[in-house]
């Protein structure tokens, strides 16, 4: 499914949560109105590689970040092949790979807006304003 949070659009496989499309459409919609810090659902996490880093982004708290490299020393893996696995996940927001930074810069974002997108993101869950996209 197709879903635009601050302006910036997110492309989200529905097939693998535990609720409808439409109540994942309602649970994003509160986070991005500021009313949601946890997303109220089951994630059917991949047995692959990107299932591995998928769990350990999940595992990251609202508001707060985490390294490459300290998800890495979690599942026993480079912070290059992590960075790589948060690029292949498909439920971004609910599984939050903006909340995985670099040790010196944010890093990437593969999803539409890129690092404007973590960015804002990241503003939002720290409490601060967030400039929309007219996108």
């Amino acid at each position: 499914m197709h879903h635009t949070v601050f302006g910036y659009a997110f492309d989200l496989d529905e097939r693998l949560v535990s609720v409808s499309a439409d109540e994942l459409r309602r649970q994003l919609r509160e986070y991005e109105d500021g009313d949601r810090t946890a997303f109220d659902l089951d994630v059917d996490f991949p047995d692959s590689f990107t299932g591995a880093v998928m769990r350990a982004m999940s595992a990251i708290p609202y508001g707060e970040t985490r390294t490459y490299g300290d998800l890495a020393r979690r599942i026993g893996t480079s912070p290059v092949a992590v960075g790589g696995g948060c690029g292949r996940n498909p439920l971004p927001l609910v599984v939050p790979c903006h909340r995985v930074v670099g040790a010196e810069s944010l890093g990437g974002f593969s999803a539409a807006g890129g690092i404007a997108a973590k960015e804002a993101l990241l503003a939002h869950e720290r409490g601060s304003p967030v400039q929309r996209t007219l996108g």
